[in-house]
């Protein structure tokens, strides 16, 4: 799903090559893909959440007292199917960092169950935090009732699910059972003659082999300059979208932007109007339906390669293979490094779980820190060293994995170069970390209810908020 701008402007089309390697190196950890993958293959979807940084606010059993045992029955098999590594992979992103996209809910999957007023749907849906309270990258994964309003929804700032971002219908996206749908729905493989995907259930209709959008002259000045927009897909799409709202029309509403709509007519691929505001009352093109799968893109361009993806993804785009001379082997944790020391070539490395100059003996390291006290000029190593706790080399994709709720990624990082008895000194690396701890707080208190914007104090760039790339923090959470 191709990342958006924050305050939900036009979708970054112009350069998804220039940060989308940065999000598939950061974003999902290949430790988080290994152990989710196995706990839900396993059985255990609960665990496997866990590992993938989903919070859980949903029990099973009271569906089942609740709407009955067939319902029941049917969101158990979609959460031990339920691929949550695969789902983060997927979800949507926002400029300038990939972070994911705040406030945010997602449906996952609609069940008719019986309410209040006859039948409603019932959605198994995936939250976002608001950008105040991100910290960890987590997200939840809950019931939302139409017929109901109260609970955990009120503490979030969006809880009715979005029309624009929605998954019920790439199952694909999240569920392990039609993950290998992905190539035929993104474009990179033709559908089957037939028309429908191996998988497909009657929970979400079969694809159309033939429908196309032409590309004329008049739909391509419609579209962004430098656009990724999933052209040749939006009829086939469009037509699923249809089908299952019932629509007997042949329009829908396709978002390229905040301010940026286009009507396109299914049966003749032509485009209806265009404009600032689209029809309310026609269904919305859901954004993993409109854009190019970033993915695709990337290995289009040869800006990723086979190993870097979603195993998932990659055996569903038949990329398994990766390229001869791509991969890279990184430097063993606490390997030595040379430093240019007064005319000679000196190494610094772990000590006894601490960075140490490995060529000068500890009385004339002693000596050095002490004329340095006195505001002499320090040693190159010791200088060195002075930087790697300050401002080291790795700060960058230290300040990446703690963005994206790596922390267990970051700190081997820094276990790896400073050692796992180093004292951090003052300076840009403890600041990054001692705000990620704060924030983590923040989110602590956001799930406890405790903690929240003010009506009075909450300022557009709360929701929107960008990070300060100098000391990794956002806008303070305004605390009742």
């Amino acid at each position: 799903m191709l990342t958006h701008t924050a305050n939900g402007g036009s979708p970054l089309s112009c350069e998804p090559l220039s940060f989308w390697p940065r999000v598939r190196e950061f974003a999902v950890p290949p430790s988080v893909i290994e152990t989710a993958t196995a706990r839900r293959r396993a059985g255990d979807w609960a665990g496997a959440c866990a590992a993938a940084g989903v919070d859980v606010d949903l029990q099973p059993r009271a569906v089942a007292g609740a709407h009955g045992r067939e319902l029941a029955a049917r969101l158990r098999a979609d959460l031990r199917h339920l691929a949550p590594d695969l789902l983060r992979w997927h979800m949507p992103r926002i400029a300038p960092d990939g972070l994911l996209r705040p406030g945010l809910t997602v449906t996952l999957a609609r069940y008719d169950a019986a309410g209040r007023d006859g039948v409603s749907p019932l959605h198994l849906v995936v939250r976002t935090p608001p950008a105040w309270a991100d910290a960890g990258q987590r997200i939840s994964l809950a019931l939302w009732d139409a017929s109901r309003t109260e609970g955990a929804d009120r503490r979030h700032p969006h809880p009715r699910p979005s029309r624009r971002f929605r998954l019920d219908l790439h199952r694909h996206l999240w569920d392990a059972r039609r993950a290998g749908e992905l190539g035929v729905r993104c474009g990179a493989e033709r559908p089957s003659g037939d028309g429908r995907p191996a998988m497909a259930t009657d929970t979400e209709p079969a694809m159309d082999a033939e429908p196309a959008v032409a590309m004329d002259r008049e739909l391509a000045g419609l579209l962004p300059r430098g656009h990724s927009c999933a052209v040749d897909r939006w009829a086939a799409e469009a037509a699923i979208l249809l089908r299952a709202e019932g629509r007997s029309g042949s329009r829908v509403c396709v978002r390229l932007g905040a301010r940026r709509r286009l009507v396109l007519d299914v049966s003749d691929g032509s485009v209806v109007a265009h404009g600032h505001r689209g029809d309310s009352s026609l269904p919305v093109l859901p954004d993993a339906a409109t854009w190019v799968l970033p993915d695709l893109a990337l290995l289009r361009a040869g800006a990723i390669d086979a190993g870097r993806l979603h195993p998932l993804v990659a055996s569903a785009l038949r990329a398994e293979r990766v390229p001869a001379g791509t991969s890279r082997v990184p430097r063993p944790a606490g390997d030595p490094r040379v430093v240019e020391c007064r005319g000679a070539r000196h190494r610094i490395g772990l000590v006894d779980g601490v960075l140490t100059a490995l060529d000068h003996d500890p009385a004339e390291i002693r000596r050095e820190e002490l004329l340095v006290a006195l505001g002499g000029p320090p040693l190159p190593c010791l200088r060195a060293i002075d930087d790697a706790h300050r401002r080291p080399d790795c700060l960058t994709g230290v300040r990446e994995r703690l963005d994206h709720g790596d922390v267990a990624g970051a700190l081997a990082v820094v276990e790896g170069l400073l050692g796992p008895e180093a004292v951090l000194r003052d300076g840009p690396l403890r600041e990054a970390l001692e705000t990620a701890a704060r924030r983590r707080v923040a989110h602590g208190l956001f799930r406890a209810g405790l903690a929240g914007p003010s009506p009075g104090r909450l300022r557009p760039g709360d929701l929107n908020a960008s990070r300060d790339r100098g000391a990794g923090t956002r806008h303070a959470p305004a605390f009742f």
